[in-house]
């Protein structure tokens, strides 16, 4: 992996991934997430796998779909840059605490939810003040997490206080996907 380049296709790579985030979070959400003094961290094949700002993960673009998924340092910047209930998910405040530490979030917690959201999307779990908590994947629609009474609504990538405290370890989503597939190569 490496982390050089010049500084146009820094320039471009940059764009790209704004591009990347307006497509995902909505217009203007790129901008916000990603500074103009961001790095990139690159696979071996030239493709973009994180985004770096302040020594930090802001993002990581997965190979497999080239969605972006959120760390921490990402979700906080773009929570600054969407206004409620843009891709929330609003839960209960007595398993806020739970949450906060990295469990994922059910349905019968849920007690809001932006009805655009799908099921795979990346969202920013809040409390009822909008109080970010952690970020994670969709398991359902915003819609069906309010109806449903049971089962996932969540799966919580990283919450806050593992952030807060240096303690986040990244989730096998986040890591290199083609070191995982030259675990299985022959040649």
């Amino acid at each position: 992996m490496s982390t050089g380049s010049t500084s146009l296709s820094e320039s471009s790579t940059l764009q790209r991934v704004r591009v990347i985030a307006d497509f995902q979070f909505g217009k203007g959400s790129g901008s916000g997430i990603f500074p103009d003094d961001c790095e990139f961290i690159f696979s071996r094949t030239g493709r973009v796998r994180q985004v770096i700002w302040n020594a930090t993960r802001l993002a990581t673009l997965r190979a497999s779909d080239g969605r972006l998924t959120l760390g921490m340092a990402g979700a906080i910047r773009l929570h600054q840059a969407l206004p409620p209930p843009a891709y929330r998910v609003c839960i209960m405040p007595d398993v806020a605490e739970f949450i906060l530490q990295g469990k994922n979030a059910f349905c019968k917690h849920v007690i809001a939810a932006d009805p655009a959201i799908r099921s795979g999307d990346e969202v920013l779990v809040v409390t009822r003040g909008d109080e970010l908590i952690a970020t994670g994947m969709a398991l359902l629609s915003g819609q069906e997490m309010l109806v449903f009474n049971y089962g996932g609504a969540v799966k919580v990538r990283q919450g806050r206080s593992a952030y807060d405290t240096g303690k986040y370890q990244p989730q096998e989503d986040e890591t290199d996907d083609e070191a995982a597939g030259d675990a299985g190569r022959t040649d």
